[in-house]
């Protein structure tokens, strides 16, 4: 079967065709088409972007699957397009501005161009359904749950659970006889706890902007500190939002920049706030490795992975060291100059294996829209 994996962006749509099935999962072409409705951009919209993308190809499409960002509270697993669907991915819009509305504008122009072609939804949230109300609910008036539907909902469920199971088979666990904390970290990112292959906790919440440190993302903040920061400077809800998710982060701290590796390579030239982003980024994540292993109870695996967690090996370092009181024995040599490879980086005989796991979310998408349309 020939599966078309579409993640539909605001401006961008990137594309991937992988033939699934009898054993066989094999990449046949992937790629992007970007700057979607700008003058010197690839298409005028996700239409004509998604018809230029089929119209490459030139074997038959069999199903298409869409990454789709909020499933809110309705869907706890990937689903077939059907009119219930689409209605459902609308009702989220509010949850999720610059991604729902995009996601369903891939699924609608799908259904235009190939209409007798299966389509399934693969959502960020859905992993997190697991979570249980203790970890999910926020201490706020019971009303802001049961009438705004706020609560915690968690995002990259679709790599926490590819790289969950990945890892768990490197290291020879039992998926579902574990306690694993993956770490997805990059520009954007999140740590999940997972007992026994469910998400029972996760650091993003509400929205994307809640947990870790990231590159615009300010992570958890004290509310009473973004209310008093927007009372003085006189700042609207928009420029609020505006300023803690695209202003903050290590672009925040530093000054400089959200990439990474301009912030390491600055930090290495001597700047201080370039430094400090870093302590802060690589801090947060040591802190809910360390909740996560509290609230669980213990931890057999500790993974890596993401544009950071895959490549960024002085970070690996950084966060796991000072780990040696609950059982973690880092490999330095086997860590040292590590990137975008899967392998083990804890020593021989450590208690609580650490492992970088590359994540592929798109063979995610292949795989479940593979086995619901099959």
């Amino acid at each position: 079967m020939k599966i078309l994996v579409l993640n539909c962006g605001s401006s961008s749509v990137k594309y991937r065709v992988i033939e699934v099935g009898s054993g066989v999962e094999t990449v046949l072409t992937k790629g992007i088409v970007d700057r979607i409705g700008l003058p010197d951009g690839d298409a005028a919209d996700h239409k004509s972007a998604i018809e230029k993308i089929i119209s490459s190809m030139t074997d038959r499409i069999d199903a298409v699957g869409h990454r789709v960002a909020h499933g809110g509270s309705y869907f706890d697993g990937s689903v077939v397009v059907d009119d219930d669907v689409i209605r459902k991915i609308k009702s989220c819009f509010e949850l999720a501005p610059l991604h729902n509305p995009a996601n369903l504008q891939g699924i609608l122009s799908v259904a235009q161009i190939l209409p007798d072609v299966p389509q399934v939804a693969v959502f960020d949230t859905a992993f997190h359904q697991t979570i249980p109300a203790k970890n999910y609910m926020y201490a706020l008036p019971w009303e802001c749950y049961e009438k705004l539907g706020v609560r915690k909902f968690g995002f990259h469920g679709t790599s926490h659970k590819f790289v969950a199971e990945k890892g768990a088979a490197m290291c020879g666990l039992d998926i579902h006889n574990s306690k694993i904390i993956t770490c997805h970290i990059g520009n954007g990112g999140s740590v999940t706890a997972i007992v026994n292959g469910r998400s029972v906790d996760t650091s993003m919440g509400f929205t994307p902007v809640d947990g870790l440190v990231m590159g615009t993302r300010c992570g958890a903040v004290d509310a009473g500190a973004v209310l008093f920061v927007g009372e003085k400077l006189g700042l609207g809800y928009d420029e609020l939002s505006d300023l803690i998710n695209k202003r903050s982060g290590v672009l925040g701290v530093s000054g400089l920049s959200s990439d990474m590796r301009d912030i390491v390579a600055a930090s290495e030239s001597g700047n201080e706030r370039a430094t400090l982003a870093l302590e802060m980024y690589d801090e947060r994540v040591k802190h809910f490795i360390g909740a996560y292993a509290a609230q669980m109870g213990g931890v057999d695996l500790i993974i890596f992975t993401g544009g950071v967690g895959e490549n960024q090996w002085q970070s690996r370092e950084r966060i796991c060291r000072g780990l040696e009181f609950m059982g973690v024995r880092f490999d330095v040599a086997a860590n040292d100059g590590l990137r975008g490879e899967d392998k083990i980086i804890s020593a021989r005989g450590s208690e609580v294996k650490v492992a970088v796991v590359t994540t592929d979310e798109e063979l995610v998408i292949a795989r479940d829209t593979y086995r619901l349309t099959r």
